[in-house]
């Protein structure tokens, strides 16, 4: 049977693998040892699953949505992860990854972020199980997400500002990388997305697949069937998609819908819409399509959006998008506003941008009146206030 799935080398077909300096040879080769073997033990799953109930708030409420359900002309269900404890479904990942490094016998822990959304998650954990953390950051990104920054220092997380390139995610994550190098034998990396060399695409997947597994059981409850027609979600890097999506990859009734940010139009170089601008190349140690110029070096995304604003993308979606699995549409700025300021009012939630691309979605779609469709709300909207503030003449 054909599936979507990861093999045993890390790769979706030709996406994925590990490309990585010899120096961080051993310590990927650890963690692609330890990583299943970890995530499959029971008392892990005891202690992450109990953690994601008593701590984070799960399940998270799969809402229909009436007023926006009545406008596109079908049963639009919200999956809530902006409800979960700091605030974004960035935690899932972060409680298992640091539970997993502390089984590893590591001792200190760093990330990267762009909207800060990841890097809150992993300074809670770090506060939680009381391990040092340090969170690199693109300058641009401190500037425009202070709030989560002064998080993250309130929590106990080192911040460090990057300076160099256009000192957004891609950035953060060249630092964070360097920084492992330099500390390979303490040190655990959480990667805050389905991005990086094997094994963290698919790690970060299956930890974030509590979504999905949440979404199973929900529909059967409230639709008397366990699939929806439609899941669709915004795509950065891919986490909150690919959690989504990850229990439905290879049930073909259910058609895939990702969001991934147009900026300013695709055609306008500034845009971050990696899967329709995008061609075969190695980024961040995982071959899978990337931004980049005719010489093949890597070119700067841009997004309203810090956290979608990546010039690659996850290996599983570059190659669903191949697969024509998944249909996947660039959402421009000033429509993921529109997006955000619909959902507002018409629902009383306020969303995180990047989850508003998902959201813009809608309306380049036409539903049946039976239809069942699912959108991740992957974040809550209050980092996003100032942004939205600027741009509410849109």
């Amino acid at each position: 049977m054909k599936t979507y799935q990861a093999n045993d080398e890390g790769y979706y077909g030709e996406f994925g693998g590990a490309y990585i300096p010899e120096i961080l040879h051993r310590c990927v080769e650890e963690l692609r040892e330890a990583y299943m073997s970890v995530l499959d033990d029971a008392d892990f799953q005891r202690e992450y699953h109990q953690l994601l109930r008593d701590y984070v708030g799960r399940p998270s409420p799969l809402y229909l949505a009436n007023r926006l359900s009545e406008k596109y002309g079908c049963r639009i269900y919200l999956k809530r992860e902006d409800l979960n404890h700091t605030g974004a479904h960035k935690i899932n990942n972060a409680i298992g990854q640091v539970l997993l490094a502390k089984r590893m016998g590591k001792t200190r822990i760093i990330a990267e972020t762009g909207a800060g959304q990841h890097g809150v998650a992993t300074a809670t954990v770090c506060a939680l199980m009381n391990m040092p953390c340090a969170v690199y950051m693109g300058k641009t990104d401190v500037e425009r997400q202070h709030v989560n920054v002064e998080k993250m220092k309130m929590l106990g997380a080192t911040v460090i500002p990057v300076t160099c390139g256009n000192m957004t995610l891609k950035d953060a994550t060249n630092e964070a990388i360097r920084d492992w190098c330099c500390h390979p034998s303490d040190t655990y990396y959480v990667i805050g997305s389905t991005v990086g060399p094997h094994p963290y695409p698919d790690m970060v997947a299956r930890l974030q697949s509590v979504i999905s597994e949440e979404i199973k059981r929900q529909l059967l409850e409230q639709e008397g069937r366990d699939y929806p027609d439609y899941l669709m979600a915004c795509v950065g890097g891919g986490s909150n998609a690919a959690g989504t999506i990850y229990h439905y990859l290879d049930d073909e009734r259910v058609k895939i819908v990702l969001a991934e940010a147009g900026g300013k139009g695709i055609d306008s170089g500034l845009s971050a819409a990696t899967i329709q601008l995008g061609r075969l190349g190695i980024i961040h140690g995982a071959r899978t399509l990337v931004m980049q110029d005719a010489d093949g070096q890597i070119e700067e995304p841009y997004s309203l959006s810090a956290g979608l604003d990546y010039p690659g993308i996850g290996p599983m979606h570059a190659y669903l998008a191949q697969q024509h699995r998944a249909r996947v549409l660039a959402i421009n700025d000033d429509e993921a506003v529109r997006a955000a300021y619909e959902l507002t009012r018409l629902e009383g939630i306020i969303p995180a941008l990047e989850s508003s691309h998902a959201l813009g979605a809608l309306e380049k779609m036409s539903f049946n009146p039976d239809d069942v469709v699912v959108l991740t709300v992957s974040g809550r909207g209050d980092k996003d206030m100032e942004t939205y503030l600027a741009h509410q003449h849109v």
